[in-house]
C-alpha cells in the first residue's frame, strides 16, 4: 500500500511488525536506542542508531503519520503519550486502556481502538492521511 513502517527496531512486537510489513512489500525502518546497528532485527531495510536509550521513542513517534500501539510495556505507554501530545493519531491494539480527563468513560481525543491487526492498519493509514492535530504539543 506504499506505507513505510517505522518502529523501535528490536525484537518482539517490533520484529513481528517489521516481518509482516516486509513480507507485504513494505519498507521498514528501525530507530534503535543504542549505537550498535546489529541490535536491529533482521527485517529492517533501514537502521538508525541513536545512542539515546528510551528517549528515542520521541524520534519513533514524530517520524510517522500515525502510531499503532500494541502491547502493554511502559515504552508503549510513553509512545502513546508522546504521540497524543504532538497530535499524532494513535491506534491501539491490545494495549493500555485509556480514557479522557473528563467524566469516566470519556473517549481520549486522538486515540482509536482497533479490534484486530487488519483494522489497526486500515485506521492508521486513514488517520495518517488526515494529518496531525495542530497545536497539541503546546497544551
Amino acid at each position: 500500500r506504499g506505507a513505510v513502517l517505522i518502529c523501535g527496531g528490536r525484537g518482539g512486537v517490533m520484529e513481528a511488525a517489521a516481518r509482516g510489513a516486509r513480507s507485504a512489500g513494505g519498507t521498514t525502518v528501525g530507530i534503535l536506542p543504542g549505537g550498535d546497528r546489529h541490535e536491529g532485527n533482521p527485517y529492517l531495510d533501514v537502521v538508525v542508531t541513536t545512542g539515546m536509550g528510551q528517549a528515542r521513542n520521541l524520534a519513533v513517534v514524530l517520524s510517522g503519520d500515525a502510531l499503532v500501539a500494541i502491547g502493554g510495556e511502559y515504552g508503549t505507554l510513553s509512545e502513546i503519550a508522546l504521540a497524543l501530545k504532538h497530535g499524532v493519531p494513535v491506534v491501539g491494539l491490545h494495549t493500555w486502556r485509556l480514557e479522557g480527563a473528563g467524566p469516566a468513560g470519556t473517549p481520549l481525543r486522538g486515540f482509536h481502538a482497533a479490534r484486530d491487526a487488519e483494522e489497526a492498519v486500515e485506521l492508521a493509514l486513514r488517520l495518517g492521511r488526515q494529518g496531525r492535530e495542530p497545536g497539541r504539543a503546546d497544551e
